[in-house]
């Protein structure tokens, strides 16, 4: 079997595999209950705007950073999904016998690898993207506010989800299932803790403290992936009126990506990925 047949087929399996687990109803329902929390709350604000309490300027305002606000909620929810999805991807094939059956065969293990990474990625990428469409009709539906660039926000999701899967299928090269799952969250969580104080420091004009969420987001790219996200979620309109007053609110982000850190993700993990696949060469089974 050719190595580019070999990647397709094992993606294939891990993305059927993945669609049985039963961590895709666990994210489906988690996944609703959000949509209907928040649209509940979306609709609240379309009546507090029939009312005349707000003005459109605030009304965008504050659509925007709900928006944001919810879709932390589901880009948390990917994470944890997918982190745990990564997880038995080596260590709970290779714990069970899987892998030494699959691997009898003459087939390299970076293509077996890579097919399970394309399979996670396609499964992670595609909830992440469908959620956060499905998040930007409610808000249209309730408060008639559609972001300004909503498929660069997703795309961005998509990336952000990417990076966490790498680091799950890391993870899961060296230490058990549950173990790479929550280490990977708990990343996750940290390096958004890192930005937040970042962006604190930021707005005391205090570098060192500043520096913090800099150094993370290199470290980790998720939280500057989900804040270039944030960005293209956000009104511009009401940026430039009430900005200056919300300098540190977390979500809030004041300026796009580069195209440096993007290339730099990029590289981020396709050396996460050659890691990977060196120790799962190395690695007993």
């Amino acid at each position: 079997m050719s190595t580019t047949r070999t990647v397709l087929t094992v993606a294939a399996l891990t993305l059927r595999e993945a669609t049985r687990r039963r961590v895709l109803l666990a994210l489906a329902v988690l996944t609703v209950a959000l949509l209907a929390l928040s649209g509940w709350g979306f609709s609240r604000l379309g009546a507090e705007v029939d009312a005349g309490g707000l003005t459109s300027g605030q009304t965008r305002l504050v659509a925007s950073q709900l928006l944001n606000l919810v879709m932390f909620g589901l880009s948390l929810v990917a994470a944890l999904g997918t982190a745990f999805l990564a997880g038995p991807t080596v260590s709970g094939e290779t714990e069970s016998g899987v892998a030494l059956a699959v691997l009898a065969r003459p087939v390299r293990r970076g293509a077996v690898l890579l097919g399970k990474q394309l399979g996670l990625v396609a499964f992670g990428t595609g909830f992440v993207v469908l959620a956060g469409l499905a998040q930007c009709l409610v808000v249209r539906a309730t408060v008639d506010y559609w972001p300004p660039e909503p498929a660069e926000a997703l795309l961005l999701l998509a990336g952000q989800t990417t990076v966490l899967l790498t680091l799950g299928v890391l993870l899961s090269t060296v230490v058990s299932p549950m173990a790479s799952g929550v280490v990977a969250v708990g990343l996750f969580g940290a390096a958004w803790v890192a930005g937040v104080v970042g962006g604190i420091g930021q707005a005391l004009g205090n570098e060192g403290v500043e520096r913090v969420g800099t150094v993370s987001r290199m470290l980790l790219p998720t939280d500057g992936l989900w804040r270039g996200a944030m960005h293209a979620l956000q009104d511009p309109t009401a940026l430039a009126q009430f900005g200056p007053a919300l300098d540190g609110f977390p979500f809030l982000s004041q300026a796009p990506l580069t195209t440096a850190y993007l290339l730099w993700a990029a590289a981020w993990v396709a050396m996460v990925w050659g890691l990977a696949a060196l120790s799962f060469q190395r690695r007993d089974l």
